[in-house]
């Protein structure tokens, strides 16, 4: 009995010791949410990108972090104090995100048309080889006589 009121009493002051985190300062070199929206767009590019293909990556010498942070020319205090700041406004921050979700939507549907438009290319060429090769098959040869 004693040790399950222990454990409630713990929980109780674990659960109320949370309630109470502090809001982060704003920092003095915060990110423009707009260049933070661009920043972790390209975070979670290259997330997929890892997880997709890895090796790709590493084969041509790109570190992710390295190349967001010279591109931005951010560093990486500046982007976790940014990130922090942000992210404690859980509705800002969700804002943020669904700009990115949007980004990658708008890019992925602009990438699976010209994916598409070369597939149908590809298929019309093929198509027409297939129909030459038909063709050619089903024309009437001229009959060679051969002398004796």
């Amino acid at each position: 009995m004693i040790k399950r009121i222990s454990l409630l009493i713990f929980i109780l002051g674990l659960c109320i010791a949370c309630n109470h985190i502090e809001k982060p300062k704003k920092p003095k070199n915060l990110i423009a949410k707009n260049k933070m929206v661009n920043i972790l767009f390209d975070v979670f590019i290259f997330n997929a990108a890892k997880g997709a293909d890895k090796r790709k990556l590493e084969n041509n010498n790109v570190t992710p972090t390295v190349y967001i942070y010279e591109k931005y020319q951010i560093d990486s205090l500046q982007f976790v104090k940014s990130n922090e700041y942000y992210a404690y406004d859980i509705k800002a921050y969700e804002s943020m995100i669904n700009k990115v979700e949007e980004r990658i939507k708008t890019k992925k549907a602009k990438y699976q048309k010209e994916i598409d438009l070369k597939e149908e290319q590809k298929k019309k060429r093929l198509d027409s080889i297939k129909k030459l090769g038909d063709t050619l098959k089903t024309e009437k040869k001229p009959r060679v006589f051969k002398k004796d």
